[in-house]
């Protein structure tokens, strides 16, 4: 061995030591020119870069598990004397992902192995989108609990999603069964790939779905006439104006509630209860758009919760503005006003036929997921809820005599959308009530009733919406979807022990196995995420604002062809 070269990197910063230069000596063989680099250094700093591999673990964990941004994740760095900019977080929140994304593709055969060894996988397969964001499919074992592949895809068709489950078939075989939704994207892509595998509709999916074509059309003209009056907006005003006179008593909002206990109101208090009555009943109202236990529409039903709320307080307010505790008329003005702002809902007949019609159509729905016993009102798990353990022949029967309602009762059989639930049903009959699996494992035989419910996914996406919601303060989520790397979701893998441990590979910490991965096959993988990304320059994003911009730039063209 002979001396190559010797270099000093510049400045290296990580975690366990802080911002350091590193002496490095390179060694390489007279006989066959080996070269022999520092292998303390290659495990401690990624080469051609100026962190260490734990700071890029601290950053993707604090970036995709706790949902934190990257001020936050600046500042406490900062507080461990590591100086980093913002955008620096970001590029190695992503090249995280990429690492990530690697040592998962080059643990497939030992997962693969895991999962033989359980007797085979159970594939559930969602998407999501918001808006005219691409949607972001992801697959994973309902048995293992572990994602096993992601895509981003422009659409749902078919033609899409052959390739995705087509790596999935080569990676992991063939699974026991599919769960999905009712896409026809997913169910030819089905056909296509894994023909003679069974293939389930979620009882989840199926449900929100039927529930949306029997009632969507009356929940949108609730939710566009109650926007159309603007209701929301002006009861939040006066409660503003009201919240102002009441903070001028302190006492006020203490006498109410000990009225409430006590159901009778103290004569001290009279001159200002209706006030704070008023108050009340308006947060009340307007807390009824938040009101359902977790599942979304049309499980929750947020708008016809506040219609109802709005003319319960309507009549009361009716009551209360007649009723005067002091015999002083200006006591009840509260009362007054809230009618007042409430007349136009009241007397909205397009609004009221739609209510009237979307509460008969609700009482029939939920007698159909009474049947299929699944999204339980009284149990208040939201997507946490994974059905009733039930056998599926009582619930095949259940939903048997409910289709026989429908189908017999005068009052539904001719009414076009109940003949559409009644096609539903059949269409998909063999897919939602199918004998359950029996599956061999090492510790014996288990039966998984797969279509029960999909919510693993519902619950998974519903925890990345959350967790990006968190950070960015931003309801929407295309932004987010379109920047995102498709295998961002495999993070929740690490949340899984058996997952943790497979992806290690005799390693010791994350840090150790990103170490043992290939940094050029690193910087191509980010070369490309680059490509991928379509990013507005800055320039141009100032020239678009422009008032006009089409017309000025053909009179830019026309001036220069005329000089």
């Amino acid at each position: 061995m002979r001396v190559q070269k010797t270099h000093t990197k510049k400045k290296a910063t990580a975690l366990s030591i802080g911002t350091f230069a590193a002496r490095e000596t390179i060694y390489e063989c007279k006989e066959c020119g080996s070269i022999y680099k520092s292998g303390e250094l290659e495990k401690l700093i990624p080469p051609w870069c100026d962190f260490s591999y734990d700071v890029l673990v601290y950053a993707g964990k604090s970036f995709f598990l706790e949902y934190r941004n990257e001020k936050e994740i600046q500042s406490d760095l900062k507080q461990r004397n590591i100086k980093i900019s913002r955008s620096e977080i970001s590029h190695l929140a992503k090249k995280f992902i990429i690492y990530l994304t690697l040592a998962h593709k080059e643990s497939s055969p030992k997962i693969k192995d895991a999962i033989d060894k359980r007797g085979g996988y159970i594939l559930h397969v969602d998407a999501m989108c918001d808006g005219d964001s691409p949607h972001l499919m992801s697959a994973l074992d309902e048995i293992s609990n572990i994602v096993l592949g992601n895509v981003k895809l422009p659409t749902e068709k078919a033609d899409k999603i052959i390739p995705f489950f087509k790596r999935l078939k080569r990676t992991f075989g063939n699974p026991l069964a599919i769960v999905r939704d009712m896409g026809k994207g997913i169910s030819n892509a089905i056909k296509e790939v894994f023909k003679n595998v069974l293939d389930f509709i979620c009882h989840f999916h199926f449900l929100r779905d039927i529930g949306k074509d029997l009632f969507g059309k009356e929940n949108d003209v609730i939710r566009n006439r109650l926007k159309h009056h603007g209701i929301q907006g002006l009861l939040r005003k006066e409660a503003v104006q009201l919240k102002k006179n009441i903070d001028k008593h302190p006492n006020a909002i203490q006498s109410l509630s000990i009225s409430l206990e006590n159901g009778t109101i103290e004569k001290l208090a009279f001159e200002h209860a209706p006030l704070v009555t008023a108050y009340t009943i308006i947060q009340w109202a307007l807390s009824g758009k938040d009101h359902g236990n977790g599942y979304g529409f049309p499980f929750d039903r947020p708008y016809l919760t506040f219609y109802q709320r709005l003319i319960e307080i309507y009549s009361k307010c009716e009551i209360l503005k007649k009723t005067y505790l002091r015999d002083i008329e200006k006591d009840n003005k509260p009362f007054y006003k809230i009618c007042r702002l409430l007349e136009g809902i009241v007397n909205d007949r397009i609004l009221r036929t739609a209510v009237t019609q979307m509460q008969e159509k609700s009482l029939v729905f939920d007698r159909l997921r009474n049947a299929m016993r699944i999204a339980d009102p009284e149990q208040n798990r939201g997507l946490n809820d994974d059905g009733e353990n039930e056998d599926i022949k009582k619930i095949e029967e259940r939903v048997k005599k409910f289709r026989e309602l429908l189908t017999h009762d005068n009052r539904y059989k001719e009414d076009k959308d109940y003949q559409k639930m009644v096609e539903q049903i059949d269409r998909y009959w063999e897919k939602l009530f199918a004998d359950p699996i029996i599956v061999d494992t090492p510790k014996g035989k288990i039966s998984i009733q797969p279509q029960r419910t999909n919510n693993i996914l519902e619950r998974f996406f519903r925890n990345i919406r959350f967790g990006y919601r968190k950070k960015s303060g931003n309801n929407s989520m295309c932004k987010t979807l379109k920047a995102m790397l498709a295998e961002t979701p495999l993070v929740k893998n690490l949340q899984n022990p058996e997952y943790l441990k497979i992806l290690l590979d005799g390693n010791a910490t994350l840090e150790e196995r990103f170490a043992g991965i290939d940094s050029k096959t690193v910087r191509r993988e980010m070369e490309k995420s680059q490509e991928d990304t379509e990013k507005v320059p800055a320039k141009i994003k100032t020239i678009i604002k422009k008032s006009g911009l089409p017309t000025i730039l053909v009179k830019l063209f026309e001036n220069q062809t005329k000089a």
